[in-house]
């Protein structure tokens, strides 16, 4: 016996209205993202902490400044580093993302968005060194997020160009509408849990290769395709089977993901030789023209995910890390999202329709 409940059923969700935000929103018709009322691109300009300050303003208090933000999250790295003794020694030989999900684990309850935010950083330098055999590196309060994460992880400062390149990346990524994983964060604050168990929720749905996990996939694309020494060919192939091309079209996005030209024009500024710029320019150039030839009359183009990981190997962080630092420039979206349903007052509780067997 089934439900005679007559509802469609969509199991993605998809239209679906479950929450109203004004943190971010995305026209995929339009191809387009605003936050807080501007376009990505204007504020990809400003700075990570002042993209933050935007995101969070009024949620953690009034008239947030990149200053104050940077501040905050300096501090919050600290005591993250004063923390590692009570989580490095388990996370030792776990994968890196099992690692940080250990890190987040142990945030205190009553940790503040800013403390939750800046374990990120903290903990992922803190692993890639240990498993290296070195020693992790204190924070410096004097640099913002993107370059101490560099100097944490490498041991010395970063060219300021890679620094850049990596703050746009953590700008372009920070909040995308009502994805799986802030969803998540919202569902976990509905029920007035902590902020950080609301984090830890949301990097869980995060991991998997469906949402966060899908750049270091592009890299694996781009070797397979590299040791076959036939670009035309393995795209044929692939596209003969029915298989996904990781990098290219995207779900909400359908014209254009504005994200991607973001990111193309960072990556530009590093110049043609940082990374396998130019392979992986040719293998979009050789898809994109397959795709149009294959499907003519619709369009699909470049997503986040091949731009985000030519950024990413570019700057000299390795594949493992690719999901924790997307995950680190996110959670400051999360966070917004937790702090957001909280204001509700309601918690997220849906129906489902049985349609097993009778008793």
């Amino acid at each position: 016996m089934t439900s005679t409940h007559k509802s469609t059923i969509d199991p993605g969700l998809a239209d679906l209205i479950a929450a109203e935000t004004v943190l971010s929103h995305s026209d995929g018709a339009q191809g387009q993202i605003w936050v807080r009322g501007r376009r990505l691109e204007d504020l990809a300009g400003d700075g990570y902490e002042a993209a933050i300050a935007t995101l969070w303003e009024g949620f953690v208090g009034e008239e947030l400044t990149s200053a104050g933000i940077n501040a905050d999250l300096a501090a919050g790295r600290q005591r993250a580093f004063e923390r590692l003794d009570a989580w490095s020694e388990a996370a030792d030989n776990r994968p890196l993302g099992e690692g940080l999900r250990i890190a987040l684990a142990v945030l205190p309850d009553d940790s503040p968005p800013a403390a939750i935010a800046a374990a990120f950083p903290v903990a992922i330098a803190a692993l890639l060194r240990r498993a290296r055999g070195q020693t992790p590196l204190a924070p410096d309060p004097t640099l913002g997020t993107a370059a101490d994460l560099m100097r944490m992880i490498a041991g010395k400062p970063a060219a300021p160009e890679a620094v850049a390149a990596l703050d746009t990346y953590f700008i372009t990524v920070i909040d995308n509408g009502l994805s799986a994983s802030s969803f998540t964060a919202r569902v976990i604050a509905s029920t007035r849990a902590s902020l950080a168990s609301a984090v830890v929720g949301a990097y869980g749905a995060f991991t998997g290769s469906l949402h966060g996990g899908a750049p270091g996939l592009v890299l694996d694309m781009l070797d397979e395709i590299a040791a076959s020494r036939d670009i035309d060919g393995w795209i044929a192939r692939k596209l003969d089977a029915g298989e996904r091309l990781m990098g290219f079209g995207h779900r909400v996005f359908r014209v254009r993901d504005p994200r991607a030209d973001i990111l193309r024009g960072a990556l530009a500024k590093l110049g043609p030789d940082a990374g396998r710029l130019a392979f992986a320019a040719e293998v979009e150039r050789r898809v994109l023209a397959a795709l149009a030839a294959r499907k003519p009359g619709r369009t699909l183009q470049t997503n986040v995910e091949l731009n985000a990981a030519m950024l990413l190997e570019a700057v000299g962080l390795p594949r493992e890390a690719f999901t924790p630092v997307f995950a680190l420039a996110r959670s400051p979206g999360w966070l917004a999202h937790a702090l957001e349903q909280r204001k509700t007052g309601r918690m997220i509780r849906p129906q489902s329709r049985y349609v097993g067997p009778a008793p």
